[in-house]
């Protein structure tokens, strides 16, 4: 599917030494954010690091941050709030809240390292309605497990 236009996204260096976030390969959903000062977590150790970037994301798209699956498979490190939500209105720095998941090892992420990325996707607008009975359907209130395991 492609647009004639695709969004805009504003890009705005807090840190004259942040990196534009880009795609590792041409046509690659996501655009690796990287960290702006490295980093030490312990085993299970959280920690909020900024990427030096301000952006605004385009009426109609929110911007989901998510972890990069080599960084999360091969060391454990992994996104908190995985995936982020950066709304259209938002101008402050994207800062990544990390987490070390792996038991036992230390995680070195250092400055300049790739460690998330920021995808676009459109959002369908909507009109909120209170109601006092949800219509009926298949599933039910069947949740967790409900479908089998």
């Amino acid at each position: 599917m492609s647009q004639a236009h695709p969004p805009e996204l504003l890009v705005k260096r807090l840190d004259p030494e942040a990196e534009v976030p880009a795609p590792a390969r041409p046509g690659d959903a996501g655009l690796d954010l990287k960290v702006r000062e490295g980093a030490l977590l312990m085993p299970g150790e959280r920690r909020i690091v900024g990427t030096g970037l301000a952006v605004a994301i385009p009426p109609g798209y929110a911007g989901l941050v998510l972890p990069r699956s080599g960084l999360a498979s091969k060391k454990g490190l992994t996104l908190a709030n995985s995936p982020g939500l950066i709304d259209p209105g938002y101008r402050g720095e994207v800062r990544l809240a990390l987490v070390n998941l792996d038991r036992e090892e230390v995680v070195e992420v250092k400055k300049g390292e790739r460690v998330a990325q920021l995808v676009l996707v459109p959002v369908a607008g909507l009109e909120l309605k209170e109601v006092e009975e949800l219509p009926p359907s298949e599933r039910g209130e069947g949740g967790f497990g409900s479908t089998g395991v």
